[in-house]
């Protein structure tokens, strides 16, 4: 009897702790509605303030509020690259904006595309004779190509800077899936099909090699030659290629050394850095802070310049991060979701549509029923571009293909036009357990695929069949949208990875161009006028209940951001989740798949985490590949 009280005591303990969160979490909820809508009095005269903490990303993932939670820490930033852009062209355009700052101390990084937007639009600022001023503690390659379209860059005397390269290792698990008794069995066509490699053995393989080292020479040109036509005085070729003697040579103070490389143009604290802004913008008469400016927030600053939406509407429908089934996203491109989005665009009077790509590609099924929505928007006669962003390869090019016109950027990464799956099974792992399997069967599929026994031979053939017949179906996918034969498009296949400026050249891409020159070209073909129409986005839009929750959550967090060392502790901490999400990719992603694994990964891949379908029976298993 006693022991039934004290458990009747636990639970209303429980019960009373979690009604107590649960009050907190409302009443904080409604003070940040009550103090968090921005006002007039919010824009002020000065400057226009864009702490850009995480990452810039083409669509933010929504927040889970339990998830944030009980992880006990803030969540990652991620910034709408959209919204950053438009932030600095409409200051560039406002009186009441003197100067623009962006706050890099968290800044963690974007895609080559995105910072090559950014930086454009920086350089209207600059253009209109406003000075763009850029602080940071830690600079690395993005952080550098943005900074370097800045009037001055600012670097912590504690900070430091290091240019790294493209390119870097991955993980592979060859010896560790033979060691605990897996067989990760493949099922691939493309020779550069890369995706398969981490399963099978410990390094890349030789035609992986070739295709990295074309693709990230090229990316790793397109990055010197941005920065060095942004900012001339940088010496890339020496703290790039001999970051030891560089540092050494300034005795070891890595601050002073990026200024002497000409990376920086001065070294000061925070402090420092905002009585100079108070300079150019003025000082802010209501914070007596040391270093405090007039300032716009970014926030704020969106709220008070909300994009155009006079005239006709031309549909924006963003396909960004791994495609997968299911109502994913947004951050996450799941099929169903996007596949809605379109169709119930249908009867919005588009005058045309633009596809913005910025995805590795993912699950065949999802890809095709993108695609298939995209061709019913195109069957309306409406004009439809493809805008592609850092990446758009594999499932990414699948769901371009309807495209009247594809525009990419140099640095854009595309193709990857292969499949395969990955299906594991562990017969050894069981023998060394002393697990068996025996029974009786009535045809040659009976009890197949046995995943602890293994996969007869008819149950392979059957896969790979499958799967070659897949690869046939993205060929003719291609080869129709590109105006070119089979075997053409099989010979630049195959899985290889290729370059925006090397795709424009072999056919898969029609012309360089951002979102707004894929928008330009789709309203003149539908012959409207400058000023007639706007980018309509679909399913875009603020959602106030995840603004608030940033807020929330989030709190104030800027600070150093920390140096080169509590950088380089950032890194390795993911590499326990790029384990797991590799391993997931093994154990629960069971279908046909067209995803680009040797793309750059993207920079918020590791952060997310990705739900993926359950192994699911042989008939449903076979059904969906056959469905492909």
């Amino acid at each position: 009897m006693e022991f039934a009280k004290n458990v009747w005591k636990l639970l209303v303990a429980i019960k009373d702790g979690l009604s107590l969160v649960f009050l907190l979490l409302f009443f904080a909820l409604l003070f940040a509605i009550l103090t968090a809508r921005p006002n007039a009095a919010a824009i002020k005269e000065g400057a226009l303030l864009m702490n850009l903490d995480g990452f810039i990303v083409e669509e933010p993932a929504p927040l889970d509020p339990f998830a944030v939670l009980f992880s006990g820490e803030a969540p990652t930033g991620e910034h709408d690259v959209q919204d950053v852009i438009h932030a600095l062209e409409t200051a560039a355009e406002d009186d009441r904006i003197k100067a623009v700052v962006l706050d890099l101390r968290e800044f963690l990084g974007a895609g080559a595309v995105h910072l090559r937007e950014v930086g454009a639009a920086m350089d209207k600022v600059t253009a209109a004779e406003k000075p763009v001023l850029v602080y940071g503690t830690a600079y690395t390659d993005d952080s550098i190509r943005l900074a370097a379209h800045a009037s001055e860059v600012w670097l912590d005397p504690l900070g430091g800077a290091v240019i790294a390269g493209t390119g870097g290792n991955r993980l592979y698990y060859g010896e560790l899936l033979d060691k605990l008794g897996v067989n990760a069995r493949v099922f691939k066509v493309g020779t550069y099909k890369s995706a398969v490699e981490p399963y099978l053995g410990n390094s890349m393989s030789e035609p992986a090699r070739e295709n990295a080292q074309a693709l990230y020479g090229e990316l790793w040109s397109e990055w010197q030659a941005r920065v060095k036509k942004a900012r001339p005085k940088i010496d890339i070729e020496r703290v790039a290629q001999t970051p030891a003697q560089w540092v050494q040579s300034a005795d070891g103070d890595i601050a002073e050394a990026a200024l002497d490389a000409g990376i920086v143009d001065k070294l000061g604290s925070w402090t420092d850095f905002g009585e100079r802004v108070a300079e150019i913008a003025g000082e802010d008469p209501g914070d007596k802070a040391p270093g405090a400016f007039a300032r716009t927030e970014l926030g704020a600053w969106l709220d008070d310049n909300p994009m155009d939406d006079s005239g006709d509407a031309i549909g924006v429908v963003t396909i960004a991060g791994e495609i997968v089934d299911g109502d994913a996203g947004p951050g996450t491109a799941g099929g169903d979701r996007i596949a809605k989005l379109l169709d119930d665009a249908l009867d919005d009077d588009l005058k045309g549509l633009v596809v913005r790509v910025d995805s590795p590609g993912g699950s065949v099924l999802a890809s095709e029923a993108i695609r298939e929505a995209i061709l019913r928007h195109k069957a309306m006669d409406i004009p439809v571009a493809v805008s592609m962003a850092n990446v758009a390869a594999s499932g990414g090019y699948w769901v371009s293909t309807p495209a009247d016109r594809i525009f990419a950027e140099p640095e854009t990464i595309t193709g990857s036009i292969g499949i395969f799956a990955v299906l594991p099974t562990f017969e050894r792992l069981a023998d060394d357990w002393g697990v068996s399997a025996d029974g009786v069967s009535t045809t040659p599929l009976s009890g197949q695929p046995d995943f602890v026994a293994g996969f007869n031979p008819e149950t392979e053939q059957i896969l790979q069949a499958s799967i070659e017949n897949g690869y046939d179906r993205f060929l003719r996918i291609v080869a129709k949208s590109r105006g070119k034969s089979t075997a053409q498009i099989d010979a630049i296949g195959q899985g290889r990875v290729w370059d925006g400026g090397t795709a424009r050249q072999n056919g898969l891409v029609d012309q360089f161009g951002d979102l707004d020159a894929a928008l330009a070209w789709v309203a003149e073909q539908a012959e409207l006028e400058d000023g007639d129409w706007h980018a309509a986005f679909l399913g875009g839009g603020a959602d106030e209940f995840q603004t608030l929750l940033a807020q929330m959550l989030g709190g104030d967090t800027r600070g150093s951001g920390g140096d080169l060392f509590a950088l380089v502790a950032r890194q390795q901490a993911q590499t326990p989740a790029r384990v797991a999400h590799d391993m997931e990719r093994l154990m629960e992603r069971p279908g046909m798949s067209v995803y680009c694994l040797g793309c750059p990964e993207p920079k918020t891949a590791v952060q997310r985490s990705v739900a993926g379908p359950g192994q699911g029976n042989w008939l449903t298993t076979l059904m969906r590949l056959a469905a492909g």
